[in-house]
């Protein structure tokens, strides 16, 4: 499939209407073009009454026998309520928000799906991979089990069943926000240390728990503060882009670029290297576009190009 662009799902913030779906565009997964004005695209009025931590996936069976094509999933919490995070980690929403669409102009949801392990006081900023050795979808989330933050998961191929929980990745640290990306010679993925606040990355030739092994990457080590991490190709060039959230400081995502994830490095994008549109965006995913698909969404929600 030939992409020419990206569609990134967000939410802006603990503000009135901040924890809700945002949609934006890019060409060149560096400038960013908010869509609808800048105005949530989607919103959840069950449970928390908020969505935050949004994730675009797209289905590898390409809508057959009734599936959606696009499936979008997020995190059942509203900060801005005021029930805190104390409340939000140890007795928040155990439910997963799933939105379905065939065109990913018109959406139908949100579902609540109950996918938390026994116990958990949480499920948190959920993504999903395509696992071929499985033919599954792999769903993986941060939960609150037993006074510390673990990575956990669970396998579905409709986004409305879903196998038991299992553990997919703990640390002697806290570790919420888990991502995936999957390239010829395996899986990297790249995960939040809640302790220390910066991001840690593991690699493995599949989806196993046990097959991940640390990869070192002196840049993510000294990046303090961030969170949210997502990684996607690019399409008019060689490597990657690897997105942090500098919600410590407040300043939105940040682009760091490489052409060799096996090293761990990556260069930090100069200010005026990137422009992430007009709001300030926090944790969310980004799914590359076909034209088609780009000029689709330019219709449905109103954007120039970018």
């Amino acid at each position: 499939m030939s992409y020419t662009g990206y569609l990134f799902a967000h939410f802006i913030g603990e503000q009135k209407d901040g924890e809700q779906i945002y949609f934006s565009l890019s060409r060149d997964g560096l400038h960013w073009q908010d869509l609808n004005g800048g105005k949530p695209v989607l919103r959840s009025e069950i449970g928390e009454k908020g969505a935050r931590d949004p994730f675009l996936i797209r289905s590898p069976w390409e809508g057959g026998d009734g599936k959606a094509k696009y499936y979008l999933i997020a995190t059942d919490l509203r900060i801005e309520a005021g029930k805190g995070w104390d409340t939000a980690q140890y007795a928040g929403s155990r439910d997963m928000l799933v939105w379905e669409s065939e065109d990913l102009a018109e959406w139908k949801g949100p579902v609540a799906h109950t996918v938390g392990a026994a116990g958990a006081g949480c499920v948190w900023a959920p993504e999903a991979i395509y696992d071929e050795a499985k033919d599954a979808i792999l769903v993986f989330w941060a939960s609150m089990v037993e006074k510390k933050q673990k990575i956990y998961a669970a396998y579905t191929k409709d986004f409305r069943e879903f196998t038991e929980p299992f553990l997919f990745l703990e640390k002697e640290n806290h570790v919420i926000d888990s991502t995936i990306i999957h390239v010829e010679e395996g899986y990297y993925r790249y995960t939040k240390d809640e302790t220390t606040k910066n991001i840690c990355v593991d690699f493995s030739k599949t989806l196993c728990p046990d097959g991940f092994h640390e990869v070192k990457s002196e840049t993510l080590d000294n990046l303090y503060g961030v969170e949210g991490p997502e990684i996607f190709p690019f399409h008019d060039r060689q490597g990657w882009c690897l997105i942090v959230d500098r919600f410590a400081a407040h300043k939105g995502y940040l682009p760091l670029i490489t052409e060799n994830l096996a090293s761990g490095e990556f260069r930090i994008l100069e200010e005026g290297e990137f422009h992430m549109g007009a709001a300030a965006k926090r944790h969310g995913g980004i799914m590359s576009v076909t034209e088609e698909e780009y000029k689709r969404l330019q219709k449905a929600f109103g954007g120039e190009e970018v």
